[in-house]
């Protein structure tokens, strides 16, 4: 068998967890997939996955032959880009990760206006409020509301962001507004579930702890639920600026300081990053500092 396809193989069994998920991505058949990987560990003389009948899951040195297979594989992929000048020219396919409400309502105009002025290239997308693995999910680049220190990866800053805290027009009339940070006790509030604490609000460098009637990880959800007069939110302005403007929220705390938010590309650390992934976080940092 060819060991660099197996070790290709390999890796995308480790990424998905399931031999099954490999075979149907792979266009193969199960067992195509799993004698592959049974060939692998025999040339390599030890076991890469734990097997039952619901789920694969890596050995320690699976795990470790793992992180010498991405090497491998990116290094790989760096000389064919660079033989085929993509280390100078925007083409092929960027992968992104971003948060939901953040892809859709700030990331999607400026995807479109480098989309125009680079057509070689092409943009897979994943919205998903929750990190990603960069390495493991296969992503170029992720849009992140924090930067966490993971090993290997670099970041870019875009912008700030700060708070706004909310409700409707309907809850206050029933339940009174609040006046100060310290009034939240006595309201009942709607939260991030990715937040962590989630019930744990910020205000005039004051650290709050609010009563929590929902919690969701969908931005989307937390507005609605709002606007239909269940509680106080908090999330970043632009997230809910139409609502604001139609009076269907009503901003509180206008005068009081609030925690700013920042948001970063994080990305690959490589000697040889492809010219597209440059490219698009310089585009993005240029787009978000003129506005």
């Amino acid at each position: 068998m060819d060991k660099l396809e197996c070790i290709k193989l390999f890796s995308c069994a480790a990424r998905l967890k399931s031999f099954t998920a490999t075979a149907n991505e792979l266009n193969m058949t199960q067992g195509a997939v799993s004698k592959r990987i049974a060939w692998l560990e025999r040339n390599l003389g030890f076991t890469l996955f734990h097997r039952n009948p619901r789920k694969i899951s890596l050995t320690n040195a699976g795990a470790e032959y793992l992180t010498f297979c991405h090497e491998l594989i990116e290094k790989m992929t760096i000389t064919e880009q660079l033989l085929k000048n993509e280390l100078s020219q925007v083409v092929g396919i960027l992968k992104i990760s971003a948060p939901s409400a953040f892809a859709t309502q700030r990331l999607a105009y400026p995807i479109k206006e480098f989309l125009r002025a680079n057509p070689e290239l092409t943009i897979d997308i994943s919205v998903n409020d929750r990190q990603v693995d960069l390495y493991n999910d296969d992503i170029d680049i992720a849009i992140r509301a924090s930067y966490l220190k993971d090993s290997g990866l670099k970041a870019k800053k875009l912008l700030n962001h700060k708070l706004c805290y909310f409700a409707s027009p309907d809850y206050l009339k029933a339940n009174g507004k609040p006046r100060h940070p310290d009034d939240l006790s006595k309201h009942t509030c709607i939260t991030y579930s990715l937040s962590n604490p989630s019930n744990a609000w910020y205000l005039n460098n004051q650290k709050i702890i609010v009563p929590e009637l929902i919690s969701s990880d969908s931005p989307e959800m937390i507005a609605k639920m709002a606007v239909l007069g269940c509680g106080i939110a908090a999330m970043p302005k632009w997230m809910v600026q139409e609502y604001l403007d139609c009076n269907q929220l009503i901003e509180l705390f206008k005068d009081d300081e609030k925690l700013s938010l920042p948001m970063y590309a994080v990305y690959k650390s490589s000697d040889y990053l492809p010219f597209r992934i440059r490219a698009f976080i310089d585009f993005l940092a240029n787009y978000f500092d003129s506005e």
